[in-house]
């Protein structure tokens, strides 16, 4: 039996869907604001938020603004996440993990603006060869439940074993008030 949990949303987000086994359903957004509860449901269908297909040339990452305050964005301004599973620099997200989460991966030089810390810049190899970009030491994640510049709706979520937050541009996490 497959087994979904309900996860609270923010914003426009009332819950998202995510699969507790690896067959391959992504999170989608549902209009309901039910409490952290198992339910078996159809499969999902996929998210089309911000998924990173191919290895950008290279990546830039700038600093957004809402009223979490100041935190790292991609040069679109598409909020980047920390995943409190990680363990130093190295990714343990993977499947359906980066599917609702994926990864900035870069082929190419990661340059930064707009309050942005070069020296807190780095890369790490993920597992199929591709080169995520870390920012003091974190891997950085797209939310899938993010659809445009400024949305923060995984903020605060625990998906996958372990919370994700928005990184300030000091490199640290940022929590919502009451996470």
């Amino acid at each position: 039996m497959r087994m979904r949990y309900l996860l609270p949303g923010i914003g426009g987000f009332g819950a998202l869907v995510i699969s507790a086994c690896g067959s391959g359903t992504v999170a989608t957004a549902t209009p309901s604001a039910a409490p952290q509860t198992p339910v078996s449901t159809p499969s999902a269908a996929p998210a089309t938020a911000t998924p990173t297909a191919a290895p950008a040339a290279g990546a830039t990452l700038a600093v957004g603004h809402t009223s979490l305050g100041s935190f790292i964005v991609d040069r679109r301004g598409m909020s980047l996440y920390l995943f409190e599973a990680d363990k130093g620099t190295k990714s343990t997200c993977y499947g359906d993990c980066a599917a609702n989460w994926p990864p900035l991966v870069t082929s190419g030089s990661v340059v930064v603006s707009g309050g942005a810390s070069m020296s807190l810049v780095g890369t790490t190899k993920r597992t199929d060869g591709t080169m995520e970009v870390t920012y003091n030491g974190h891997p950085l994640y797209f939310f899938a439940g993010d659809s445009k510049p400024g949305d923060t709706n995984g903020e605060g979520l625990v998906a996958f074993g372990a919370g994700w937050d928005v990184l300030a541009p000091s490199g640290m996490k940022i929590e919502k008030a009451g996470s």
